[in-house]
């Protein structure tokens, strides 16, 4: 999964890289390449032992750089535009830094470029714009090079966050802490490599096919509502499920197979309750997996 990002990341900092005019700095035994000649680039992916004396003259000259798509010293680490996204950031950015050895996205600040996260957007979307933005952003930071160099300046240290590697753990909602908003933002940072999960009459449920914030009319107004309870509604073929401040609507489950909110509420939900209309029902719940584990932890101890 993470290979296959790394090479969409270079597919689009390949297509941004037209032509790379050469930067030298003047040195004994060494001339000034012409800029008239053909473009070139220069891109270490990897190395092997070839490779090690180039990387050890680049290192010595003007160090290594990093292209990270965050406005450093913000959410440093492997995963920042997910993190971007799940924690509802409204500008981000790219960063060029010299990379430190033994330490990653500490090191001092060449070039460092805003960029306001678009309402709504993916994880995947903000990744293509940034990896874009910042294919564009080295290729100025090479050209100006020693400028740049002569220039750097130091991360602060206040503001640092960092941003850990996706996990599946990060999938599971907890409907009693977790607002509209929030669920919204773990879908569209995560939903589309890892789907969201509860847990329903102790199965594992997938929630698929997020349809974000709903409003909806109980029929029955005397209905106490508690977080996880369901409802399912005909006129849109949603499964609404509430949160600690609403509703929030999944077109589709996964639970043996993919079904429809449709078929889940006629193939399942309606063996569950002891009353029913036909929108909602009255009994089932969808159950986070922390206080599922509560519950049990609570019946096994009075046994």
């Amino acid at each position: 999964m993470w290979q296959d990002k790394s090479l969409n990341m270079l597919t689009h900092f390949l297509s941004c890289c037209i032509t790379l005019q050469p930067v030298w700095r003047r040195r004994p035994g060494c001339r000034f390449m012409s800029s008239s000649g053909p473009p070139w680039r220069l891109l270490f992916f990897g190395s092997d032992q070839f490779a090690v004396e180039s990387l050890k003259l680049l290192t010595s000259s003007s160090g290594i750089l990093n292209v990270h798509p965050s406005l450093l010293p913000r959410w440093r680490g492997p995963a920042p535009i997910f993190h971007t996204i799940m924690h509802g950031d409204t500008a981000t950015g790219v960063t060029i830094i010299q990379i430190r050895p033994h330490r990653f996205d500490v090191g001092p600040i060449l070039h460092q470029e805003l960029h306001q996260v678009p309402e709504n957007c993916t994880a995947e979307e903000l990744g293509a714009a940034l990896a874009t933005k910042g294919a564009h952003l080295l290729i100025d930071t090479l050209m100006t090079l020693p400028e740049r160099l002569a220039h750097k300046r130091e991360q602060k240290q206040t503001g640092a966050t960092f941003a850990p590697k996706i996990n599946a753990s990060m999938s599971w909602i907890v409907w009693e802490e977790q607002t509209c908003d929030q669920i919204d933002r773990l879908y569209r940072a995560i939903g589309s490599r890892i789907p969201l999960k509860t847990t329903w009459m102790g199965r594992t449920i997938k929630l698929l096919d997020f349809v974000g914030k709903c409003h909806i009319s109980l029929l029955d107004q005397r209905r106490k509502l508690v977080p996880g309870s369901l409802s399912y509604q005909k006129e849109s073929n949603t499964l609404a499920v509430c949160c600690k401040d609403g509703w929030v609507g999944f077109k589709a489950v996964l639970l043996k197979k993919r079904l429809t909110a449709a078929d889940f509420f006629n193939g399942y939900l309606h063996q569950t309750v002891q009353k029913k209309t036909p929108y909602q029902t009255t009994e089932a719940l969808f159950v986070s997996r922390k206080q599922a584990t509560e519950e049990h932890q609570m019946s096994t101890s009075t046994l």
